[in-house]
């Protein structure tokens, strides 16, 4: 089974491109019109320069700073019936491939979409590529991949990675979705529509989804649920190209096979950092069932 090229598998630009372009562009026209003025917070947020500043825009941390690719700093989700995280810090570097772990209802989905800027944090703050969760900047540097697919009704395969691929400015993105759809098994199913798929299958549509586009960041949860023994395969060698490749991946999973890859493990436990550190069999079995 042939692992996507690094040719294939592009991670987004991110901050140190963005960083170059800034010095390497010439002087820019002012923009004097009240009205239409904008400038940029120091978390990396546009806004219209007459508007009040914002209490939370405080310099981002110096882990952002230094190229960290997610960053959470006292995060609190109070769903107003209970707590669904309880003042979590965590910083993940890139190149990392990080697997989160913890039971049922420890507050595993709540972190992915938080960090993705899907769910508003009730307190403290959360970066995702370099950029406050949420903004313009920071969606473009991730990729989010949710437990249930998320698929459009009337679109094939094909169609589907097409509509993303260009929708990201995805170069190359024929020949990489031919080499994702034969990876996963699903050449001879491009042409045809999601809905009529088995659960297993409408993941791995989603998984190619999640990667047709270039990314920084990959946060993803449950992705091995449904999927067939070939397609966990598949998904442990292109995980960890990612990673060799200078991404980073946020997993939440209890999958074993994706162990020997992982670069470390974070265990949540009623909404708490319960664990962090080097992934073992034995820490994950505890974290998840004791």
């Amino acid at each position: 089974m042939s692992k996507p090229s690094s040719r294939r598998n592009r991670t987004s630009s991110g901050k140190a491109a963005r960083e170059a372009s800034a010095k390497t562009a010439g002087p820019r026209e002012e923009n004097t019109d009240a009205s239409t003025a904008t400038s940029t917070s120091p978390s990396g947020v546009k806004k219209s320069s007459w508007l009040p500043a914002l209490e939370d825009e405080a310099p981002p941390p110096a882990a952002v700073e230094r190229g960290a690719l997610l960053v959470t700093e006292g995060l609190v989700k109070d769903y107003g019936d209970g707590l669904g995280l309880r003042g979590i810090d965590l910083l993940v570097d890139r190149g990392e491939l990080v697997m989160l772990v913890g039971p049922n209802g420890a507050g595993k989905s709540t972190l992915l979409g938080l960090a993705a800027g899907l769910i508003e944090p009730t307190a403290g703050r959360v970066f995702a590529g370099g950029f406050k969760a949420g903004t313009i900047e920071a969606r473009a540097a991730t990729s989010y991949i949710p437990d249930a697919p998320v698929l459009y009704e009337d679109l094939s395969v094909r169609e589907h990675i097409e509509y993303i691929a260009r929708l990201h400015n995805t170069a190359d993105w024929e020949e990489y979705g031919a080499e994702l759809l034969e990876m996963f098994r699903l050449s001879d199913r491009a042409d045809d529509l999601p809905t009529t798929f088995s659960r297993g299958l409408k993941q791995k549509t989603a998984l190619i989804i999640g990667l047709i586009r270039p990314f920084d960041l990959l946060l993803i949860d449950e992705p091995f649920v449904g999927l067939d023994t070939p397609g966990q395969e598949t998904l442990v060698e292109v995980l960890a190209d990612l990673v060799d490749q200078g991404a980073s991946v946020f997993c939440s999973t209890h999958q074993l096979d994706l162990l020997p890859k992982a670069t470390r493990c974070v265990g949540l436990r009623d909404g708490e950092l319960e664990y962090d550190g080097a992934p073992s069999a034995e820490k994950i079995r505890a974290l998840v069932g004791g």
